[in-house]
């Protein structure tokens, strides 16, 4: 193990160290004026059961940063192992609803159908954090779809899904 300090030269080591660390994918959404707007994430974690909160933090430099950071209410959507597809689609364009089934949720967000599980929150902080912001999402609804299978994870730049070693 060879160690680093983390600065602008070693950027692309650190996001390497970074990308070791397993993580599942989600899709972000909320309601613009111009329609519905989504963007992919692994940042998602849960945070307190009471009350509940969950965060996710997207990257200032995204076109799609101010739009969220200053939304009333967003939905987290954990992705299935089959819906990579949605993953790729929410990672480089943020609209283009129309070519996935999804509805309002009591909050009014969109919420994807057909995903293992979704949080419809409303915003409870927001906070900067380097060249992301960090936000806090109070859950208001979350749904669960039971028996749906292994979710999508990413790790080291790949998507794939976690396989348990068996235990006989």
């Amino acid at each position: 193990m060879q160690f680093f300090t983390p600065d602008s030269s070693t950027a692309q080591a650190l996001r390497r160290a970074f990308g070791r660390y397993g993580t599942g994918v989600t899709v972000v959404t909320t309601l613009t004026p111009d329609g519905p707007l989504g963007m992919t994430a692994n940042s998602f974690s849960s945070v307190s059961l009471d009350p509940p909160l969950v965060l996710w933090s997207p990257a200032t430099a995204s076109k799609r940063h101010d739009a969220f950071v200053t939304a009333q209410y967003f939905s987290i959507h954990v992705l299935g192992a089959d819906q990579q597809a949605l993953a790729d689609h929410f990672a480089g364009n943020g609209h283009g609803f129309e070519a996935f089934d999804w509805v309002s949720c009591p909050l009014g967000t969109p919420t994807l159908k057909g995903c293992l599980a979704s949080f419809h929150c409303e915003t409870y902080a927001v906070h900067p954090a380097g060249d992301h912001s960090l936000i806090l999402g109070h859950v208001k609804h979350a749904a669960e779809v039971e028996g749906h299978g292994a979710g999508l994870m990413f790790d080291q730049g790949r998507y794939g899904q976690f396989s348990a070693e068996s235990t006989e």
